[in-house]
């Protein structure tokens, strides 16, 4: 007999972006001729930027030759990449990250649920609400949680409200938890959190020996100077924070699939409650991605290198530009069109206040139906984002107008 992870089966119905696929495909069906504008999933939708594209193809060049073939790679990734990273995107921001504790990856949407891998079953684990489903999803699976509430929610999971009565802020708990997901910017809401803001986060993790699993994906569309891009500007951070990134939308890398984990050496766990040894949370990383992972392609790698180049450093900033030009074109129209909006100024997500209060699912349903829009409902997010919607910034400036224009007119 075959026995299952029982754990998938207290997942809800379905993840929520294949359930918005199935809907959008039963609309194709029955209305052929329709003219949909995905504004739902966060893909992106501009090409490559020149610079990857040209080292890629270098780099395709040089596996065709015997000296410069390359087989297995390393599984943390090629030296010269996570020193570019290290370099760039943490020592030139005044973060004290080296190479050694970065590990490249296909993707921070599998390292945020592959880190569970290394972390024990008794944490007490606190996540936002509205959330990106991966986390709770992840944990369900791992059997981190109880069963699903009537209310959408986990027993066993810690939800943080990030709301309009708390302008967005994740609040700190007012006790002790062991694991606590960040995503600043934030999806969905596009909500951000200042320097002092992640300080305090710090400081009860440190007070209280917890882990921040902090996703820094959309960090590039930062456009306010103030605020930071990496949990490591604040100061002890390094003690207790992992930090997850992506190429996938700054360089268009979604299909191309690389991104990497921040590890600190001085992170530390326990193996059990009792224990007083700490064990390193690197060297378990390590051997996890040594065992199961066999690294990103060396193609793929050199595109994300050239993603440093001065040309590559140009193209990306140019390629955020215009998504932050889109989801600004979003806030202005629908702001006009008497909806209430939020987010979309410093993060590529614009989050609406569905009018009259309608259900976010019966909205998605009539923007399909009436606009053929697709966008993605919040309470697919959480409890806290029933009532609200969320649009993306990703698609043609083309798209982006029509749509617009569609909704204006209903």
């Amino acid at each position: 007999m075959v026995l299952v992870n029982a754990n998938y089966l207290k997942l809800q119905a379905g993840y929520l972006f294949p359930e918005i696929a199935r809907r959008v495909k039963a609309f194709g069906i029955a209305n052929p001729g329709a003219s949909l504008i995905r504004l739902g999933i966060g893909d992106v939708t501009e090409p490559l930027p020149q610079a990857c594209r040209s080292a890629m193809k270098a780099a395709i060049d040089e596996m065709g030759t015997l000296e410069g073939f390359h087989g297995y790679g390393p599984e943390q990734g090629y030296s010269w990449l996570r020193e570019a990273i290290a370099k760039n995107d943490y020592q030139l921001r005044g973060c004290d990250i080296s190479a050694e504790e970065i590990f490249v990856s296909d993707g921070s949407k599998c390292d945020s649920s592959n880190i569970l891998d290394i972390l024990g079953d008794q944490n007490r684990i606190a996540v936002t609400d509205p959330v990106y489903p991966v986390y709770v999803d992840s944990n369900v699976m791992k059997g981190n949680t109880g069963q699903v509430l009537d209310s959408g929610r986990y027993q066993g999971l810690f939800y943080i409200p990030i709301t309009v009565e708390n302008n967005f802020e994740a609040r700190i708990p007012d006790h002790p938890v062991d694991i606590i997901y960040l995503c600043f910017p934030n999806n969905p809401t596009g909500a951000v959190a200042s320097k002092k803001q992640l300080g305090l986060w710090v400081d009860y993790a440190l007070k209280n020996n917890s882990l921040i699993l902090f996703d820094a994906a959309y960090e590039a569309f930062i456009q306010d100077n103030n605020l930071p891009h990496s949990i490591y500007e604040v100061d002890g951070a390094r003690e207790c924070a992992i930090e997850f990134r992506s190429f996938s939308k700054n360089a268009g890398f979604t299909g191309t699939r690389c991104a990497f984990t921040v590890v600190p050496k001085e992170l530390k766990g326990k193996s059990t409650l009792e224990s007083k040894e700490d064990v390193s949370l690197w060297e378990l990383w390590s051997r996890r991605q040594s065992t199961k992972f066999n690294g990103v392609s060396y193609i793929v790698q050199r595109g994300a290198e050239a993603v440093y180049s001065s040309a590559g450093q140009a193209q990306v900033k140019a390629l955020t530009s215009f998504y932050m030009e889109n989801a600004s074109i979003i806030r202005k129209e629908l702001a006009m069109a008497g909806l209430k909006v939020y987010g979309g100024e410093n993060a590529p997500y614009v989050w609406i206040k569905t009018p009259d209060d309608i259900d976010s699912w019966d909205f998605f349903d009539y923007l399909l139906n009436q606009a053929n829009i697709v966008g993605t409902p919040g309470s697919g997010f959480g409890a806290s984002g029933e009532g609200y919607f969320r649009l993306s910034a990703f698609n043609s400036r083309n798209n982006v107008e029509d749509a617009m224009s569609r909704i204006k007119a209903l």
